[in-house]
């Protein structure tokens, strides 16, 4: 395990080229506006120069510098990871549903091959969006009559609720005729899912049997990721499903346990999107639960990761023994999950605050994850 506390931007130049043989991240979505972030097309110039530090001091979601910028979005992060990967070496990146296309097109203009787009798909997502009636009420500066507390468990559930944000509430009835107009309307939708892209360096080899002989990268693991319901808690409407728990590595004979081939759609177990799917169909998804204290390791970061579901695409695009490099390392969830899996990781991080959780969570000598600078390099 290596963590270096630095910007990816200016540790990748550092690592010897092709030396990794997957990259497994979740790098920043960026999901504050690039107008709102950089002003509009006409907007003057930021006055940082050109070197990029303006962007990447910018602020995003939930007012994260480390989310503001446009580093996943750059071709030239890309290009610098692809450098320091394998031939036929995998890359899965997180993203959201709002900007993914931007960061999978610096991915394939850095000359990666995109393969597939994975989703990951819960139940828990909070919807976050703006009550269209009451904020006509708000500008006339009309007084709403309150209904009552309303919530999930509330009484009052009714269109007049305005129940666009979950939780308790105050429910209240429309002022206005414009009010009463658009009750019911609002801007967004609940997140439901988050999209990873699947990618690949092109292969120096003919094929990929080639390939593999020579660098152990340009497939995928699929043994290693099966979906094995033998284990799988039961589900509320009978059957079972595919427990994260319960993908397996050959037994001691060499002989791989039976299982579903893995799919692109990877869900948390939740009662909601159990619901969505049939009792026959449940068990042929991996499954597990969303990121819990255990996954979080007493860290503060907002976007923390299943262990389990990194183990699951670390060991997907990783042969035995090998490497792996983060260049967004966040809290280490890939790192500990590599660690469980038995592979080597590489990770960066620029934020000091989550540098040390990070080294607190694989018990690394935070003395030695100092902030990179190139006169040290």
């Amino acid at each position: 395990m290596r963590l270096l506390h630095g910007d990816c931007l200016e540790l990748l130049p550092t690592l010897a080229e092709a030396s990794f043989h997957a990259c497994v991240t979740d790098p920043p979505y960026h999901l504050t506006s690039i107008v709102k972030r950089f002003g509009s097309p006409t907007a003057a110039p930021a006055g940082f120069g050109t070197d990029g530090a303006f962007a990447r001091a910018s602020r995003g979601f939930m007012g994260k510098v480390w989310d503001g910028g446009d580093v996943a979005f750059r071709p030239e992060t890309w290009a610098a990871v692809l450098r320091v990967l394998k031939p036929g070496a995998h890359l899965a990146a997180f993203s959201g549903t709002r900007t993914y296309h931007r960061m999978v097109c610096a991915i394939e203009d850095a000359g990666f091959e995109i393969r597939d787009q994975l989703a990951w798909v819960f139940g828990s997502g909070f919807p976050k969006s703006h009550d269209v009636s009451k904020a006509i009420d708000k500008a006339a500066g009309a007084e709403r009559e309150v209904l009552g507390v309303a919530g999930k468990s509330g009484s009052v559930r009714n269109c007049m609720a305005g129940d666009f944000t979950g939780g308790e509430y105050m429910a209240t009835a429309p002022a206005t005729d414009g009010a009463r107009q658009w009750v019911g309307w609002g801007t967004a939708l609940k997140p439901a899912w988050e999209p990873i892209v699947l990618a690949r360096r092109p292969l120096a080899e003919r094929t990929v049997a080639g390939q593999m002989l020579v660098t152990g990268t340009g497939a995928l693991n699929i043994d290693a990721c099966r979906v094995h319901a033998s284990d799988a808690p039961p589900c509320p409407g009978g059957g079972v499903v595919g427990a994260g728990t319960s993908y397996e590595l050959p037994d001691s004979h060499g002989e791989m346990p039976a299982g579903r081939w893995p799919a692109n759609l990877v869900h948390d177990g939740s009662l909601e999107v159990l619901e969505a799917f049939g009792d026959e169909s449940r068990a042929r998804f991996f499954y597990h639960a969303k990121a819990d204290a255990g996954d979080r390791a007493g860290s503060r970061h907002p976007t923390v990761k299943p262990i389990a579901l990194m183990r699951w695409l670390v060991r997907m695009v990783t042969p035995p023994g090998g490497s792996v490099l983060d260049p967004f390392a966040g809290t280490g969830t890939t790192g500990a999950a590599c660690r469980v899996a038995g592979f080597g990781c590489v990770m960066m991080e620029r934020e000091a605050e989550y540098v040390a959780d990070a080294a607190r969570r694989l018990g690394l000598d935070t003395q030695h994850q100092t902030p990179y600078s190139a006169a040290s390099s």
